[in-house]
């Protein structure tokens, strides 16, 4: 018997390395588990007082990330289904149901009883038999103060036709995970990848496992070829002809010292096919070369599959990891993968007709003709400026209830569009109406249904703040004009409370506060001292001295404290930041900021 060949002895090696490393994470986490069972055990003794099926028209679902959003596969409804919340100091996991429906634009909360228990970063699939039904698998659990995660590895059925919950206990299935990836493959539920997490270790999986419709069974598949290495929160769909599934991106990270973990945001891409008869089936691995201008490295991304066989990618983050800090750079640009021609491309929104009317107006007449259109849009903005042909980026600044500033990307037409728009009222029945479009993003939820991409919710960072929306807009993709705006973000429904790491912290923070505020209340009554010294001044002198004594923006009349904190955020922001010194960290700059505008505003 010949020799194993090298690559023969590393994959062995591999799996070896793989199985006890899983040993290990289980055992460890075991202990925090049972913990955190005891927790979700309240949670279902709660849902199983509940007898009868109750919905109420609702307003949209609250702000949320990590949950699940599927298209009815015989109505126009969308379903929503659990999701994550963390507002500084608390973690909120949800198991609520809602159901969206697409032509009245409503929202109904659907409480059914012995409901699987809160989680986020679960997997659901529907599938039109029975009436047609939602499936459920996996997902995590995460104590308050998330510090400990409870991973599952339980498979729900929720019968849209009688609206039940059904927990589906078959042997043999995936082990406890989240941030794995399920598609439905002719008749049959494939759960690829994932992640287990403890406060120790973790371990992230590229294993593949079917769940058959007909048999109600599970069954891990053993894949020839080379396989995707393990990996979380990557694009799967099915393949146009239902052979097979395509694996794209996805993260994963190692452990480089003791206390020292790497990320690692994938951009390969993989096929997994089905070959041979029903019961004989084998599968295949094989690696994919797509053509096309494939989307830059990115994790926690939106995907759905659309029409036409294309798949579809939004959103997501690139992270920037060193050994203390993280920094990501946010996304909201779309791009669409041809299954069939094995081609990516990015989504480009085409504006509406009356727009397009417009830009030709504003470009013929213009030193740079047909060619400006094929340029960038920096490009544009460098060549053009001051004359600026087609829609315009807006950064916007939003100041949530607590102060922080949210900047929101939007876009709007050039002053020369307005001005031509108002000209050709009489010519255009259709009015030019700015392009808006969801700001940049992570871990939202999407789905399409009837040519429509919806796309809701999700988060972003700014600072050490985190961001989580609940906005939801809509997309048509045969028209790929606009994104249409069904639920704006309020920034009012934003909460963030800073987290302290012991009460003396926050007695700290509170004597800073004081102070700071005491100073700006000092430096206010300076500022009035100090005007009302210059009226007492000649008429020669007075606008210069005027000028030179006041020290703070004055408020505006008639104006509302947060109009006067959004608008002169700049000022105190600075001022503040002179105060505490370079080294103060950016959230308790923002704080005072707020404090030392409120004080001046309340003082005048």
């Amino acid at each position: 018997m010949g020799k194993k060949s090298k690559n023969e002895k590393k994959v062995k090696g591999a799996e070896k390395t793989a199985a006890k490393m899983e040993k290990k994470v289980s055992k460890r986490s075991k202990r925090e588990e049972e913990d955190l069972e005891a927790m979700i055990a309240e949670f279902q003794n709660l849902d199983a007082k509940k007898t009868t099926v109750v919905e109420t028209t609702c307003p949209p679902p609250s702000a949320r990330l990590s949950a699940s959003i599927s298209a009815h596969p015989e109505k126009d409804e969308l379903i929503l289904f659990g999701g994550e919340f963390f507002n500084g100091r608390k973690t909120y996991l949800y198991n609520d149901l809602f159901f969206y429906n697409i032509k009245k634009n409503n929202w109904v909360k659907s409480e059914i009883p012995n409901p699987p228990p809160p989680r986020c970063a679960h997997q659901a699939v529907v599938v039109p038999q029975g009436g047609g039904q939602l499936w459920v698998f996996g997902g995590e659990f995460a104590s308050p103060n998330g510090e400990q995660f409870y991973h599952y590895k339980d498979l729900w059925v929720l019968h849209l036709a009688t609206h039940t919950w059904e927990n589906i206990k078959a042997p043999g299935g995936p082990s406890g995970r989240s941030g794995h990836r399920m598609v439905l493959s002719k008749k049959q539920l494939l759960v690829f990848g994932g992640f287990h997490e403890s406060n120790r270790d973790f371990i992230y999986y590229n294993d593949v496992y079917a769940f058959s419709l007909d048999t109600f069974s599970w069954s891990r598949l053993s894949p020839s070829g080379t396989a995707p290495l393990p990996r979380s929160a990557c694009l799967m769909t099915s393949t146009p002809d239902g052979v097979g599934v395509i694996v794209y991106g996805g993260y994963s990270k190692v452990r480089v010292k003791k206390d020292v973990e790497k990320g690692t945001i994938h951009s390969d891409m993989f096929l997994l096919k089905r070959e041979g008869k029903d019961g004989q089936e084998k599968w295949l691995w094989s690696r994919l070369s797509p053509s096309g201008s494939k989307p830059p490295p990115r994790s926690g991304f939106s995907s759905a599959m659309g029409p036409a066989g294309r798949a579809l990618l939004f959103g997501g983050v690139c992270d920037e990891e060193e050994e203390e800090t993280l920094e990501g750079d946010f996304y909201n640009d779309l791009y669409l993968y041809d299954t069939v021609k094995n081609r990516w491309f990015p989504g480009v929104l085409r504006g509406n007709k009356s727009e397009k009317k417009k830009r030709r107006r504003g470009k013929k007449g213009g030193a740079e003709g047909e060619g400006a259109e094929k340029k960038g849009e920096e490009e544009e903005g460098e060549e053009e400026e001051g004359a600026s042909q087609g829609p315009t980026e807006v950064i916007k600044e939003i100041i949530a209830e607590d102060g922080t500033v949210m900047t929101i990307k939007e876009l709007i037409p050039g002053a020369q569009q307005e001005e031509e728009e108002e000209e050709g009222e009489e010519d255009d029945e259709d009015a030019w109406a700015p392009l808006v479009e969801p700001c940049a993003r992570s871990s939202s939820m999407a789905t399409v249904r009837q040519g429509k991409m919806f796309l809701f919710g999700g988060m972003f960072e700014v600072g050490d703040r985190q961001f989580t929306l609940n906005d939801f807009y809509s997309l048509d993709l045969n028209k790929m004009d606009q994104w249409e705006v069904l639920v704006e973000m309020d920034p009012k429904t934003q909460e963030w409370l800073d987290e302290s790491e012991s009460e003396e912290d926050e007695e700290e923070e509170e004597e800073e506060e004081e102070g700071v505020e005491e100073g700006a209340a000092a430096a206010a009554a300076k500022g009035a001292e100090g005007e009302k010294e210059s009226e007492e001044e000649s008429e020669d002198e007075e606008g210069e001295d005027e000028e030179d004594e006041e020290e703070h923006p004055a408020v505006q009349e008639a104006e509302p404290l947060v109009d006067y904190q959004s608008r002169t955020e700049q000022y105190w922001t600075g001022l503040s930041r002179v105060n505490l010194g370079p080294d103060a960290k950016d959230k308790k700059v923002a704080k005072i900021a707020l404090a030392m505008a409120k004080v001046f505003f309340e003082d005048q």
